[in-house]
């Protein structure tokens, strides 16, 4: 059984490591902005009394961006669970959009997001060439060796 939780205070350490150790740093950089992914909100998948996936997200005007999803373990619901989790938020606070961007190698990311009910709505050649100039950790080649370098943004109505 998964548990979803907010993130508290005592998450911050966990979230810098998790972060660091999936994405490079604890910054993620969406649409050119970056982000300190331990100073956002997000939800705590929780299984067996461990700590075992994470979404964070920022809520701007009446869109609510997911800004990193991790999963500890693949193919047991909970990456969907916290999506169901941030979706059911956003409607609480009358947003109208749920979006988020992945990088153009991440395959699994897109095919996962677009079961969902995401929708592939903009792609930005290059994106990721600038970023690194503010992320120097962003390797040059990612999934299957593809070189990273357009950003991917999908969306859900809601």
């Amino acid at each position: 059984m998964i548990e979803i939780r907010a993130v508290g205070e005592n998450d911050k350490e966990w979230i810098r490591k998790l972060s660091s150790d999936h994405w490079g740093s604890p910054i993620v950089i969406t649409r050119g902005k970056a982000y300190q992914v331990d100073s956002l909100d997000g939800f705590i998948a929780i299984i067996d009394d461990k700590r075992s996936g994470l979404i964070t997200f920022n809520i701007e005007d009446d869109e609510c961006e997911i800004v990193a999803l991790n999963s500890l373990t693949e193919g047991i619901g909970i990456g969907k669970s916290l999506i169901e989790a941030i979706k059911r938020f956003a409607e609480s606070r009358q947003c109208r959009r749920l979006w988020m961007v992945t990088t153009n190698d991440n395959t699994p990311a897109r095919s996962f997001y677009q079961k969902l009910g995401f929708r592939i709505c903009a792609v930005y050649k290059g994106a990721i060439d600038q970023y690194r100039k503010l992320k120097p950790e962003i390797p040059i080649y990612g999934i299957d060796s593809i070189p990273i370098r357009d950003e991917i943004e999908l969306e859900m109505m809601i």
